[in-house]
């Protein structure tokens, strides 16, 4: 089949498009195309991705709409981006009218000048804004895992997130909980939970992604360390599995082990369905450290 062309690129509106002349009524409704929202239309055979919805909830949002909350986290972290069922989320102003619908999720809120930018085409809140609306509207560890994630980036900061100009804004003080335990050192968001599981249950704030060195020379980086009794803490995911990953590990622990450091390491079973577990083995070697 073939598509005009302006009609190729992504989501359009279908009365726009059968005004123009380049597309009859009767074709629009054929299996050719796909319709994503109201008169917001996409060929059939296009994959459609969390994007995909964005570009098609911006078309029929009213203008001054951006987006926010998790779909702004997957431009600036996309490790993190939403998957196609997960709803688009869409700041619109307060006064703004939009019809509920079960792929969007309208917030109605104002935005200063300063919170907006656009990043891969679309109108977007900043990184920071992101972190701060994250912090404040997630459960305490998916919005230490958000604000890791951008922090790790270095797309913001934590100055920037925890800046003077949220503070009146409602959630303030459960964002700046979040913000107390995040660090730039999580390199993903499993490395984040092991350490709230440490932390959330009283143990000291481990160092992250803290570096090894034998007389000067770097031995090894760890996810989680306690220096002063030389512990280290790794969440292992699986590509440590694989035959060469495993044999690295090997050479890895005898370095470690060689300059007097001991590494736990842990991995989603443990840090998902036994957090006890975690949480006991590692106290009792600071006890034990600290006698």
């Amino acid at each position: 089949m073939r598509y005009p062309s302006v009609l190729s690129r992504g989501p359009f509106r279908g009365s726009q498009a059968v005004a123009a002349g380049l597309i009859s009524h009767d074709r629009l409704a054929g299996p050719g195309w796909r319709r994503l929202l109201p008169d917001i239309h996409l060929r059939a055979d296009v994959l459609v991705d969390h994007y995909t919805w964005c570009e098609a909830g911006l078309l029929l949002a009213p203008k001054g709409t951006v987006l926010g909350f998790r779909s702004a986290l997957g431009l600036y972290c996309p490790n993190l981006a939403p998957d196609a069922s997960a709803p688009v989320d869409l700041i619109v102003p307060r006064s703004a009218s939009l019809r509920r619908h079960d792929h969007l999720w309208v917030h109605r809120m104002r935005l200063g000048d300063g919170d907006i930018l656009r990043r891969a085409g679309f109108p977007v809140t900043t990184p920071a804004r992101t972190g701060f609306d994250l912090a404040r509207a997630e459960g305490l560890v998916e919005a230490v895992i958000a604000i890791d994630a951008l922090l790790n980036r270095r797309v913001t900061t934590v100055g920037e997130i925890a800046s003077r100009r949220f503070r009146p804004l409602p959630g303030s003080v459960r964002a700046a909980r979040a913000l107390a335990l995040s660090s730039p050192g999580a390199e993903s968001p499993m490395e984040t939970r092991t350490r709230l599981v440490l932390v959330l249950a009283g143990l000291p704030m481990p160092e992250t992604q803290y570096e090894v060195r034998d007389r000067g020379v770097f031995v090894a980086r760890l996810d989680l360390a306690y220096p002063h009794c030389r512990l280290g803490i790794e969440y292992d995911g699986d590509q440590h599995r694989e035959l060469a990953a495993f044999r690295r590990d090997a050479v890895r622990a005898n370095r470690l082990q060689l300059c007097g450091w001991t590494v736990l390491r842990f991995t989603a079973d443990d840090v998902l369905r036994a957090p006890d577990r975690v949480v006991g083995q590692v106290t009792a070697w600071l006890a034990e450290a600290g006698r």
